[in-house]
């Protein structure tokens, strides 16, 4: 007991020695990132260059789109290409449909605005792929929705 008052009594007669202005003169130092920052055009063209590689697999599909689905963006069209290309060779026509259905969601508010231009921009692609997008398959309305008790 007395060894934990006398630590105490140390540290207080410590603090009390210690000038003042040399204890707010230490400025807190930050660690942040300090790393290359990337342009639009280079991620843009980083991850199509991901999705276009030819011995790409099903997991780093699944990976490059979860790391998209993970950013505060909506993917550029050339990138959802890359995409459904990357798709149709790991033969995953279920991760195309989902990924489509992911950038809808990420299009937020703006759906209305955003993904009709994605859809636009890449219904040529989607096409020639033999893809569908949700909406044609049916997936845009629940298949068991039941009608409210209250409206029969």
């Amino acid at each position: 007991m007395l060894r934990s008052a006398s630590g105490a009594f140390i540290n207080v007669v410590r603090k009390s020695l210690v000038p003042a202005s040399r204890v707010s003169s230490v400025i807190p130092a930050r660690w942040s990132h300090d790393g290359p920052v990337e342009s639009d055009e280079e991620f843009d063209a980083r991850y199509e260059a991901f999705f276009n590689r030819k011995d790409i697999d099903g997991w780093e599909v699944r990976k490059g789109m979860n790391d998209l689905c993970g950013m505060d963006l909506v993917p550029d069209p050339k990138i959802i290409k890359a995409a459904m290309h990357a798709c149709r060779r790991v033969n995953d026509y279920a991760l195309a449909i989902r990924f489509l259905e992911a950038c809808k969601d990420k299009c937020g508010p703006r759906v209305g605005e955003i993904y009709p231009y994605i859809i636009q921009e890449i219904k040529p692609t989607l096409t020639e792929l033999g893809i569908e997008t949700p909406e044609e398959i049916g997936y845009d309305k629940p298949e068991l929705a039941l009608k409210n008790v209250f409206d029969m």
